[in-house]
């Protein structure tokens, strides 16, 4: 590829963001917006697919389907210190969806 401008403009723009997210609090801080923006996902997700009435199956088949392959990507084993922020920040979202719609099951049962 060509280095142009633009090129050369991404190159850097992701190996600042890159070095600025080696930083373990940062790393933190990202599964943490991670895990709540999953929480947050969740009920949107279920009062979209509750109001419409029509896809509630084909909306949980994509649930499920999307949880299980995050879930086999996650826990594949792999070399040890070559966790990806991109895989490990997926995880925690999977995981505050997952916990978000126990919760709506709870309170819809009670």
């Amino acid at each position: 590829m060509q280095n142009t401008r633009l090129n050369s403009l991404v190159d850097r723009t992701t190996d600042r963001l890159g070095s600025w997210l080696q930083n373990p609090w940062r790393r933190v801080s990202v599964l943490i917006i991670s895990l709540l923006f999953g929480n947050y996902v969740g009920p949107a997700l279920s009062l979209v697919a509750g109001q419409q009435g029509q896809v509630d199956i084909i909306v949980a088949a994509l649930v499920v389907a999307l949880t299980e392959l995050i879930s086999l990507f996650a826990y594949r084993r792999r070399p040890e210190g070559t966790r990806s922020l991109l895989l490990d920040s997926l995880n925690a979202f999977k995981v505050g969806l997952t916990y978000s719609l126990i919760v709506d099951a709870f309170k819809l049962g009670s």
